[in-house]
C-alpha cells in the first residue's frame, strides 16, 4: 500500500502527485498541515517518520522514501511502467536536468521555511517576500524557457512525446508562478507545456484544489 503524506499546496508533493498519477498507482493521501498547530510536520510522530520535518514522504509498505526527486526516481524503478524517463542516458540527462532546475534552484528559495524566515527573524514584510519569490521565479523561469526551446516537443511536453519527470516538476512551479502573479507570459513555452499538461487527468487529479486536504485561498 503506497501513502503519500500530502499538503495540498505543497509543490514538492504536487510533484510526486503528479508522477504516480501518471503511473496510474493507488495511493493514500495522509494530509500534514503546513500551518496548523505551528506546522504539523514539527509533530513528534512525524519527525520520527521524517527527522527533517519536511514532505513529501511516501511509504510503500515498510519502506519510506524521502525528498520528490527521490521519491519519483523510487517510482520509475519500482514501478518502470509507463517510463517518466527517454530510453537514451543523454536524454535522461536532459530531462534530469531541467527537473533539477526547478527542485534545486527555483524552489528551495520560494519554500515556506524560506517565506516564513524572511519575515521573521528577517522583518521583511508580505509585499517584498512575494517580490523574493518572484525575483527566483523569473530568474529560473528565464533559463528554462531558453533550454525548452530546444527541448520542448510538439505535443507540448517538456522532452519527448509524452510527459517526463521535467513536466512532474514544470507544472507545480507554473501552477505558484501564476498564484504568486508572476509575468508569466514573457515565457511562452513554459505557458503551453503547462496548458497542455492541465488537460490531462494524472496532472488534474493531482492539482491542489482536487486534493482531500484543500483550502479555498
Amino acid at each position: 500500500m503506497l501513502r503519500l503524506y500530502s499538503y495540498f499546496r505543497s509543490s514538492a508533493v504536487f510533484r510526486v502527485r503528479i508522477a504516480l498519477n501518471l503511473k496510474g498507482l493507488d495511493y493514500e493521501v495522509v494530509p500534514v498541515h503546513l500551518l496548523r498547530d505551528g506546522g504539523q510536520q514539527h509533530a513528534a510522530d512525524f519527525a520520527r517518520i521524517n527527522p527533517a520535518q519536511l514532505i513529501p514522504v511516501l511509504e510503500d509498505d515498510s519502506d519510506i522514501v524521502t525528498q520528490s526527486i527521490a521519491i519519483i526516481e523510487y517510482l520509475e524503478e519500482q514501478y518502470p511502467m509507463p517510463p517518466l524517463l527517454p530510453k537514451k542516458p543523454i536524454e535522461r540527462s536532459k530531462v534530469r536536468a531541467l527537473a533539477l532546475d526547478i527542485a534545486c534552484d527555483i524552489h528551495p528559495l520560494n519554500n515556506l521555511r524560506v517565506a516564513n524566515y524572511l519575515v521573521d527573524p528577517l522583518g521583511l514584510d508580505a509585499p517584498k517576500r512575494t517580490a523574493w519569490m518572484q525575483h527566483w521565479i523569473m530568474v529560473g523561469f528565464a533559463a528554462i524557457e531558453r533550454r525548452l526551446q530546444s527541448t520542448a516537443s510538439a505535443s507540448g511536453y517538456c522532452y519527448g512525446e509524452s510527459p517526463t519527470f521535467a513536466d512532474c516538476c514544470l507544472i507545480p512551479q507554473t501552477f505558484n508562478a501564476l498564484r504568486l502573479k508572476c509575468a508569466v507570459e514573457s515565457f511562452p513555452t513554459i505557458l503551453r507545456i503547462y496548458e497542455n499538461c492541465m488537460k490531462l487527468p494524472a496532472f488534474k487529479k493531482a492539482a491542489p484544489d482536487a486534493q482531500p486536504d484543500a483550502e479555498v485561498s
